[in-house]
């Protein structure tokens, strides 16, 4: 044998594999993908929308630019009464939407949980929420007159519909099997309410939360729209018969920017829920 031997091959499957460590920066982006996709897209939108605007492609009397908007929007500032048509517009929106849900939630609960309640108030519930809600602005303010609480009970009028309808929704739906099974082993009413129940409901509730924060920004704009001396939809009326345009963008983009704050204020609530439930295989 000679004694110079050849070293044997290493199999390359024997070598340790040293795995690639991500930078920071591929990190950063495949843990925020969404959100700065949702933000170049929101980027590009605006810069379409200022060329177009700015450009003589569309008349600026009828679609503006941002840039003019934020001029507008500084004007309004600088005017001052912008500070006082939010507290009025947001003074009208939380009294109205705190009694949608003080008063619906509770009422949808019932709603289902109570045979007896359901055969007295369905007919008015379902006949009422098949009403416009704009049909009876007129009459609100013919109860309430042109201030606070016409605006207030339209809100109302606007979220406490579709609070009664997941509410009474979330109660319907638990699984009768549950129920049974509580009931065989001696639970009572307020028991099965209480562990079952109202648990079960809240998605549906958080769900009536999301479609009434819509209906009541809607309500106010509409009730300031009609008759108002104040507040956000107030001033895009007057812009929009003086044509105004860039006002009348920078009151839409502030009911746009409050819905969007508050259903993210919503989403937060549902996250917190989602915790609490079992994980499905």
């Amino acid at each position: 044998m000679s004694p110079h031997l050849s070293a044997a091959p290493i199999a390359q499957d024997t070598l340790p594999r040293v795995e690639k460590q991500e930078s920071f920066f591929t990190r950063f982006i495949s843990t925020r993908k969404h959100i700065l996709i949702n933000l170049t897209s929101v980027l590009v939108f605006f810069l379409i929308w200022e060329y177009i605007g700015t450009s003589g492609l569309i008349n600026p009397l009828f679609i503006s630019s941002p840039s003019a908007i934020v001029q507008s929007a500084a004007q309004w500032v600088q005017e001052g009464s912008i500070w006082n048509d939010l507290y009025v517009s947001g003074t009208e929106f939380v009294v109205g939407f705190a009694l949608a849900i003080i008063v619906g939630i509770p009422f949808g609960i019932l709603l289902g949980w109570y045979r007896t309640f359901n055969y007295i108030f369905e007919p008015f519930v379902f006949g009422l929420n098949a009403t416009p809600r704009v049909a009876l602005v007129p009459l609100l303010i013919i109860w309430f007159g042109i201030g606070l609480w016409s605006k207030v009970a339209i809100v109302f009028l606007g979220a406490f519909f579709p609070l009664v309808l997941n509410a009474y929704a979330g109660v319907r739906t638990v699984d009768d099997l549950l129920l049974r099974a509580a009931r065989s082993f001696g639970a009572n009413d307020w028991q099965i309410f209480r562990t079952i129940t109202l648990p079960s409901s809240v998605p549906f509730v958080l769900a009536g939360l999301r479609v009434g924060l819509g209906h009541a920004l809607i309500g106010i704009v509409i009730g300031e729209l009609v008759a108002a001396t104040a507040g956000i939809g107030y001033e895009m009326a007057i812009a929009g018969a003086t044509f105004q345009t860039a006002r009348l963008f920078v009151g839409i983009l502030l009911i746009t920017i409050a819905g969007v704050f508050l259903t993210g204020v919503i989403g937060y609530i549902e996250r917190r829920f989602d915790a609490w439930r079992p994980q499905r295989m």
